[in-house]
């Protein structure tokens, strides 16, 4: 179940150009589930109209101070303490302001002070404006009272400059209110993940790698900070974008520079997740200069990859470790052979031969054994629903644990 499924979204809408940007994050947010209404202020609706709002929503579009919510609740107040979360997008410096010295005087305000959930300020406005003394001092005041924000980010602005402005993309609005509305069980855990391929140099210009993307690890390192953890994410080479929140990112190339980053990373964690998918081997010698085609056949010597998961799992003590088992054959029998040999307390099997589930898709459908014996096989899923299971069985294993957080 997506983490926004169900949940009442108050969309406030404030007078800036990107006004016409919250359209698609009403959309977005209704796609994942939750109900979105919206308010918005006198001077947004010069920018975009309240029907188009309704039309996406479904919802009445609030503008009025004195209009009732319901036949006879007072509508501030009743959108209020509906609410789960109240997103301000964009905010221009005036509501900012208005909200950092209590002032209450339209719909918008006057329901942002009445309400006790979670608010999210998203900034959209010229740079200049936006790095004055005034506007800074209210960010900064709006923090410390404990009000949430995502940007502005650098970018083409409106005004035809280039600098800190532009409101935040509309993905990271949305995974921001993800996150904000996701249960913080992880907190105090230093979580480190390994995610992607190795590629093994052959010459300057080929490797041997494997198909992996990556996206299982970056979709548990995501996860895992939504859930309050400290992420550590050792990454092999891919295009993916390192996921927002708490997240170091440290990227290697080869097994060995994986290695190393591991062993240097891991005392300091809680729990060990190893999602990549590291080469079994490498070639004995790499040569300096472009290998010709000379020869109708050629051959290349291997040597063994060291083996990092097994490595880890006989200096882990007290933490949590859990490892995925990639396999085009007998999968439950492997995972279990892999799970017992290398000391883990999970493993993740999935079968790579199918076309909607392993490497280079945007599903996995994987089965969990844990030491106990117990197995677990879960139907065709998004990689972050799986990644948010798989965290779940972590989370029980560490109060099973004596429900330890933080370093061992």
């Amino acid at each position: 179940m997506e983490i926004l499924t169900d949940k009442e979204i108050i969309l406030g809408v404030t007078g800036g150009i990107a006004a016409y940007k919250t359209a698609e994050l009403v959309r977005e947010l209704i796609k994942k589930g939750a109900r979105v209404h919206v308010v918005m202020t006198r001077n947004a609706q010069e920018f975009i109209t309240p029907l188009t709002f309704q039309t996406l929503s479904g919802n009445p579009v609030q503008t009025d101070l004195f209009s009732l919510h319901q036949d006879s609740k007072i509508g501030h107040v009743a959108l209020a303490g509906m609410a789960h979360l109240v997103a301000i997008v964009p905010a221009t410096a005036n509501i900012m302001g208005k909200v950092a010295h209590g002032i209450a005087d339209d719909f918008l305000s006057t329901m942002i002070m009445a309400s006790r959930s979670l608010v999210l300020f998203a900034p959209s406005m010229n740079v200049n404006m936006w790095e004055s003394v005034a506007v800074q001092q209210n960010v900064e005041k709006l923090k410390k009272a404990c009000y949430h924000f995502i940007g502005p980010e650098e970018g083409d602005l409106a005004c035809e400059v280039i600098g800190k402005g532009r409101l935040a993309a509309v993905v990271d609005i949305v995974e921001r209110i993800e996150g904000l509305l996701t249960e913080k069980d992880m907190n105090g855990n230093r979580i480190l993940i390994t995610a992607g391929p190795t590629h093994e140099p052959i010459d300057p210009v080929r490797f041997i790698t494997n198909r992996s993307s990556g996206r299982m690890g970056f979709a548990l390192a995501k996860m895992a900070t939504r859930r309050g953890a400290d992420v550590i994410l050792i990454s092999g080479p891919t295009h993916l974008p390192v996921p927002g929140g708490n997240i170091r990112f440290i990227s290697v190339g080869t097994a060995s520079e994986m290695r190393e980053a591991v062993l240097e990373q891991y005392k300091e964690c809680s729990v060990i997740i190893k999602a990549a998918a590291v080469s079994d081997y490498h070639p004995k010698s790499v040569s300096k200069q472009k290998l010709k085609k000379l020869d109708a056949s050629a051959s290349l010597e291997l040597e063994r990859n060291p083996d990092i998961i097994g490595e880890i799992g006989s200096l882990k003590g007290d933490r949590v470790l859990i490892g995925f088992a990639a396999e085009t054959r007998d999968l439950i029998a492997n995972a279990r052979k892999k799970l017992k040999e290398k000391h883990l307390d999970l493993i993740v099997a999935n079968d790579v031969s199918r076309s909607d589930s392993g490497f280079a898709t945007e599903t996995n459908k994987v089965v969990i054994i844990d030491s106990r014996g117990k197995v677990d096989p879960l139907p065709l899923k998004s990689k972050d629903e799986v990644a948010n299971i798989i965290l779940e069985r972590v989370v029980e294993i560490l109060t099973i644990k004596g429900g330890r957080r933080g370093k061992p």
